[in-house]
């Protein structure tokens, strides 16, 4: 049995949108956060730190004013194996053609038969039988041998090359480091600027992201690390993919690299299979790349499209991702309000509100126990309207959003950084609520006085409350109530 979900708009998948060029075009910011993003992407594979700087002070200011809870993601780059240039800026490869990535080749002078490339390493990762995939696997190297610094290959899918194109080997294999040196740089940038997430790029094991937690040290702790899922390696058995998600606050379904390194076939139930882990192991999970692509240069998206978002909220991922579509695009508005219009239409389906989540499983936290049992109450019980969390962090509307359902799960915070953690939650609105002065014997009747007031609860409803008896203590949850909206 699931309540029927209120006739209130509320989206509870969230919107990631990518900042750029587009972006920064007079009015598109403010329009793009109306028009419903949850989290701005600040991608530290283009522009410059005063960029991302300013980008992320103008998001502030106009969240601040719009009263609404914006969180903000660094994106590292993270070692992007890559060909150099070609001499004439592109060449086409027959197929059947030898063809030639000289590790000692000037790295301008490149032709139809050889190529420099920036991973010199590339001579020890690969052994004849190997297969390269250049730019998104658009033309397709088979490794003959390797002589020297040169890696010799037969072309098995031909086409256009031009400068500066990725490297990905299929099945994974590629020994790059997930933090380069300008990835370094970039963290102490996302520190400075005061990012909420931040993403690491290729990370082949738990050890990677512990090493990006490392280098976050004292002054990044507030900074939630997001694991981008883009190695064959991360992906292969459940146990590496278990401890990269359990090493990170959320991970993302990077399907670019991920899909050239397993193919294609294997791409929809390793996205399934992500989400499903993640949202079991407590935590939170995007779903990226290409998802509106054509709205780069189209103000519609195509039915695929359509399809391919649907699916993600019918999993239950917390978040879409928007990349060039809302940094580079034509329509960056018109994108994010058709990802609003198809989430909103998915979320209406039976499926996107019944759980099964961990029902017959038992738990180890009080806090959890709480949270879980909070939802499923909510969910069974006639006449909920809401389930508000009093939350010093942010992790008892975490754990309870893990759980499907058709109703807000209202998260109550002082913290302003646990209010924008939270605005990455599946179903999680976040509200200010500082109960520094309040005295507790009030606390619950403030609670829903604030609700009543923002929308989210009417008279003869009901709320299920969650709160811990000392205020503001890390995993201090302990207390369930189901309260009364009076008249009042």
């Amino acid at each position: 049995m699931t309540r029927s979900p209120s006739p209130s708009p509320l989206r509870r998948t969230k919107i990631v949108a990518t900042l750029g060029p587009a972006s920064d075009r007079p009015g598109v910011l403010e329009a793009m956060l109306k028009a419903g993003v949850d989290v701005v992407r600040l991608n530290f594979s283009h522009g410059a730190a005063d960029d991302h700087r300013r980008r992320l002070e103008d998001v502030r200011e106009i969240a601040q004013r719009l009263n609404r809870s914006v969180a903000a993601l660094g994106d590292l780059q993270g070692p992007k194996i890559r060909i150099a240039r070609f001499a004439e800026g592109a060449v086409h490869l027959e197929i059947g053609q030898a063809f030639v990535l000289d590790m000692a080749l000037d790295a301008n002078n490149g032709t139809a038969e050889r190529v420099g490339c920036d991973y010199t390493s590339l001579i020890d990762d690969v052994a004849p039988g190997d297969r390269l995939l250049l730019d998104d696997g658009r033309v397709v190297l088979d490794v003959i041998s390797i002589a020297g610094q040169e890696v010799h290959t037969r072309v098995h899918v031909g086409g256009k090359l031009s400068n500066n194109k990725g490297i990905n080997k299929q099945g994974g294999g590629l020994s790059a480091p997930a933090l380069t040196e300008k990835d370094r740089q970039d963290l102490k940038t996302a520190i400075d600027i005061g990012v909420d997430y931040l993403a690491v790029s290729f990370p082949r094991s738990a050890a990677d992201m512990q090493e990006a937690r490392d280098l976050l040290g004292e002054a990044g702790k507030e900074i939630g690390l997001v694991a981008k899922l883009e190695r064959a390696e991360a992906v292969a058995n459940d146990e590496t993919l278990d401890a990269i998600i359990e090493a990170s606050e959320a991970v993302m379904v990077a399907r670019g690299d991920l899909g050239v390194e397993i193919g294609d076939a294997a791409l929809i139930g390793t996205q399934k299979r992500i989400i499903k882990h993640a949202r079991t192991l407590n935590r939170a999970v995007i779903t990226a790349t290409q998802m509106m692509e054509s709205m780069i240069e189209s103000p519609l998206p195509t039915r695929a499209e359509v399809f391919d978002v649907a699916n993600a909220v019918l999993d239950a991922t917390d978040a879409v991702m928007l990349s060039a579509e809302t940094a580079a695009g034509d329509y960056p508005v018109e994108t994010i309000q058709a990802m609003d219009r198809v989430c909103l239409g998915a979320e209406r389906e039976r499926i996107a509100q019944e759980s099964g989540h961990r029902i017959h499983e038992g738990f180890a936290r009080i806090d959890e126990t709480i949270a879980l049992s909070a939802m499923y109450a909510a969910n069974h019980l006639t006449g909920v309207c809401a389930i508000a969390c009093m939350t010093s962090t942010g992790y008892t509307p975490l754990i309870a959003s893990r759980i499907r359902s058709g109703l807000p799960i209202v998260g109550l915070a002082h913290s302003p950084i646990a209010q924008r953690r939270m605005a990455l939650y599946r179903g999680v609105v976040s509200i200010p609520f500082d109960t520094t002065d309040m005295d507790p014997k009030t606390l619950n009747k403030e609670a829903l006085k604030l609700l009543h007031a923002q929308g989210l609860a009417g008279p003869g409803e009901h709320v299920i409350l969650t709160r811990g008896d000392h205020m503001n203590a890390h995993g201090g949850t302990n207390t369930m109530k189901v309260l009364a909206v009076d008249s009042e």
